[in-house]
């Protein structure tokens, strides 16, 4: 055992939330240590987010350009280069490399220690290294919890023998199996489906439920399983695989569920993930381990006395989403620098406040992009609320410039009684940059008569809020007018039919 050291703040996990806080409160001038096992910047930017957006990114291109005319007519019909995709994501994820990210950290003052750590009592954490020494790690100011998850791999007979793909083989992939399975029904589930069709597997997904993205609008839902069918995957749902079987290793997969079995190159489970509290000494402070460490909104874990204890991110179970881990990391930050100053903070001081205002985007084709809450979910809180929804290009006839075909949907959840945004989720081709805007509304509460008087440039995406946020009388006569010009333009369409 390696002496012990002392610091003012000990962070275990190196994450996007655990870097962010340790940054943070070095430039504070308080002394930090940081313990990672793995990579230090987490499975978001090696195995999630950021490589799996590498590898949609130019399906999205791709796709988009066939629908230019003028584009479309000069590029390949052989598809995408995947050699030189996969090179970009080996450069996005810095070729699974941390040094430059860990010489950043030291120079910033950080302290990285490269080992698993475990909270052996109050304010005190073993690191356990590779070469099996160890270090004991004493805060004088606090703990923070920021160990993340990890692939759940259900117990499906067969299933761990055949070495399945998680999130973290499906991104640094080298070489796109020809067939693949897709377990899951989540966001993830359906943007390895869309990576997979996209790099020209032949794709089937099994959903345990009646539908993909069981959180989302059902219009959103709908929009992405015609999607995903459209581009050739199969879709089973209420379905699970009963047995699993890969006789030769490499081989490929039998698998069996309603009673027929078929035959795939990989299985790619993403089926949830699981939380990396299971072993690292909670148990040692009076928590119980393998779960969320609940917390407040000061993100101090709740049940432990001398408030020096904080989780952030994933570990909390309150988002596990990488903006929220980073916004954490920086919340946490803030408290832990005020309290080390001497100050106490009321209860709405330096609080998250990420609740009900949480924004995601699924990159499949169309986006799905939402923030805040659901209509089903606002309701079930006991919100009075009223809607509005809108289908592109509608009235927005000029939306069709950016690409053929375009068609999109947008709903806006809103307090019936204060007249202000619950939620809002928008559908469409790029629609990812329209969330900011939702979130924005939703956070300072803008009152959604105001909210029309933030006008979008012409002829940019952002207009799609106009339909959204007009007046009532103003909605109805722009409603008319679309369906108007949509009878117009089908009787149109069945004269040129007659005449040809």
């Amino acid at each position: 055992m390696k002496a012990g050291k002392e610091f003012d703040v000990v962070v275990v996990g190196g994450g996007v939330g655990g870097v962010a806080a340790v940054r943070k409160l070095a430039s504070a001038g308080l002394s930090v240590a940081l313990v990672e096992d793995r990579l230090v910047a987490g499975e978001c930017h090696y195995w999630g987010c950021n490589p799996s957006k590498t590898l949609l990114r130019p399906i999205e291109v791709f796709n988009l350009a066939k629908a230019v005319p003028g584009v479309r007519e000069v590029i390949s019909n052989e598809g995408l280069d995947v050699a030189a995709v996969f090179a970009k994501r080996d450069a996005i994820i810095e070729h699974l490399s941390d040094q430059d990210r860990i010489a950043s950290l030291q120079q910033a003052g950080v302290a990285v220690f490269r080992g698993f750590g475990r909270l052996i009592g109050e304010r005190t954490v073993r690191v356990a290294h590779d070469d099996n020494t160890g270090s004991v790690l004493t805060a004088r100011q606090a703990v923070v919890v920021a160990t993340g998850t990890r692939p759940n791999v259900p117990e499906i007979p067969g299933l761990a023998q055949a070495r399945p793909w998680t999130n973290r083989d499906l991104t640094t992939m080298t070489q796109v199996p020809p067939r693949a399975l897709v377990l899951g029904g989540g966001p993830v589930a359906v943007e390895f489906a869309a990576i997979l069709t996209g790099l020209g597997s032949a794709v089937t997904l099994l959903a345990r439920g009646n539908t993909l993205l069981r959180n989302c609008e059902p219009e959103a839902r709908e929009l992405v399983a015609q999607s995903l069918r459209s581009k050739g995957v199969t879709i089973h749902f209420e379905t699970e695989l009963s047995a699993v079987a890969r006789p030769v290793a490499g081989g490929p997969v039998t698998a069996t569920f309603h009673r027929r079995t078929i035959e795939v190159d990989e299985v790619v489970v993403a089926a949830g993930r699981r939380t990396n509290t299971d072993n690292i000494g909670l148990e040692t402070i009076g928590l119980p381990g393998g779960g969320f460490v609940s917390v407040n909104d000061h993100l101090q874990a709740v049940g432990v006395t001398g408030d020096w204890l904080y989780a952030l991110g994933d570990t909390t179970g309150r988002a596990r989403l990488s903006h929220i881990s980073t916004y954490h990391g920086h919340v946490v930050a803030d408290i832990i620098a005020a309290r080390a100053a001497g100050r106490e903070l009321s209860e709405n001081e330096l609080t998250a406040r990420d609740a009900g205002s949480l924004a995601q985007v699924i990159f499949t084709e169309p986006q799905v992009v939402w923030a805040g809450r659901t209509e089903s979910q606002a309701r079930a809180e006991g919100f009075v609320v009223r809607t509005r929804t809108a289908r592109y290009p509608g009235t927005l006839s000029f939306l069709a410039l950016f690409r053929d075909g375009f068609q999109g949907w947008a709903k806006l959840v809103i307090n019936a009684e204060t007249n202000t945004l619950l939620g809002a989720t928008f559908v469409g081709p790029e629609f990812s940059e329209l969330v900011q805007a939702a979130t924005l509304a939703i956070v300072a509460k803008v009152p959604v008569s105001l909210l029309r008087h933030a006008v979008a440039p012409h002829p940019t995406v952002n207009q799609v809020w106009d339909l959204l946020v007009a007046e009532e009388s103003e909605l109805d006569q722009l409603l008319k007018n679309g369906a108007q010009k949509a009878q117009t333009s089908a009787q149109a369409n069945r004269l040129i039919h007659q005449t040809h």
